[in-house]
């Protein structure tokens, strides 16, 4: 069992329009509403590849219906936590040109009753569960620290955590050395303070993490691929869509990849090729966050990978 604390549901709008010019009036030419979250997306795709997952997130009574029917058409255990208020609205538009423009929701200011029932479920769920995922963004009413806690929680159970945040959160989380860490081109710039802009500065920074106690790395890269290191060194895996439709929640599903290769014990070069394909075939998809099994295997084949480096030491350094 794989449990995902996704403690910000949203319920995804992806509308398609001829061209968005601010300040006029527009016309949906298609309009698809989905359950969304980081941690939604993640789960589906984990499911979708053949793994048991739990995805711990609140819901409220208005989507109630909607979410649990997508999760259990998934295959996904989904925990919802009853909220007062209502889950945050996510907008992606769609230009004719394919250029996405999102808008993400604020979300609902969380009680204590509440952050306290998802904590308890998360931490159920966890105790039963092989790896432990923590996704996202966190709702008002919970501080940044939280990912922090929760890595240590994790540790605590002598099991493997992976982390997907930003900003903050994302700072004080990799403090507490989780398993894996997967910050994508800007939240990896904002981390170490200066840009992240191509696969040198990407090897640069998953050395740098791995000095700081982080056994496995990721950076995402956008359509230069994904760096990773771990034990055998720092690898690339890189495919290009063929056709780009909807790249929003590639990350999610490249994750999911991630997270699937771990518990299935599978080297690194192996997990980046799953995982670049789960984000490529979202990519070329016209659902946000849903890597299909089918695709993701056609891709497999067509994702290059390259070792970089040597096995850096815990000074950084390479080791030959």
């Amino acid at each position: 069992m794989i449990t995902i604390a996704g403690f910000n549901t949203a319920i995804d709008r992806f509308i398609q329009i001829d061209a968005l010019t601010p300040g006029e009036v527009h016309r949906v030419r298609t309009e698809k509403v989905y359950a969304g979250g980081k941690g939604v997306h993640v789960a589906q795709t984990i499911a979708e590849l053949g793994e048991h997952v739990r995805l711990i997130g609140p819901i409220d009574a208005a989507h109630h219906s909607l979410i649990g029917r997508q999760m259990s058409a998934r295959g996904v255990l989904f925990r919802g936590v009853e909220i007062e208020g209502e889950l945050r609205q996510c907008l992606a538009l769609q230009e004719e040109g394919g250029s996405i423009t999102e808008i993400l929701g604020q979300g609902p200011q969380l009680s204590q009753i509440e952050q306290d029932a998802l904590l308890r479920d998360f931490r159920r769920s966890a105790d039963q569960s092989e790896l432990v995922i923590l996704s996202g963004s966190l709702p008002r009413g919970f501080a940044d620290t939280l990912y922090a806690e929760l890595v240590e929680y994790v540790h605590g159970l002598g099991k493997r955590c992976l982390v997907d945040a930003s900003g903050d959160a994302l700072r004080n989380a990799v403090v507490a050395k989780p398993f894996l860490v997967k910050p994508n081109r800007d939240e990896i710039s904002q981390l170490v303070g200066h840009p992240v802009i191509n696969i040198e500065a990407a090897q640069a920074a998953v050395i740098a993490l791995r000095a700081r106690g982080i056994s496995m790395p990721v950076v995402t890269m956008g359509d230069m691929g994904a760096v990773a290191a771990d034990d055998t060194g720092v690898w690339h895996a890189q495919l290009a869509p063929t056709q780009l439709r909807n790249a929003v929640g590639s990350g999610d599903c490249f994750l999911a990849g991630m997270a699937v290769a771990i518990k299935r014990n599978m080297p690194l070069e192996q997990a980046l090729r799953l995982a670049v394909a789960c984000g490529v075939a979202n990519a070329e998809s016209n659902e946000t966050g849903f890597a299909e099994r089918g695709k993701v295997e056609s891709l497999l084949a067509n994702v290059k990978t390259s070792r970089l480096q040597a096995a850096p030491n815990a000074r950084g350094e390479a080791m030959h």
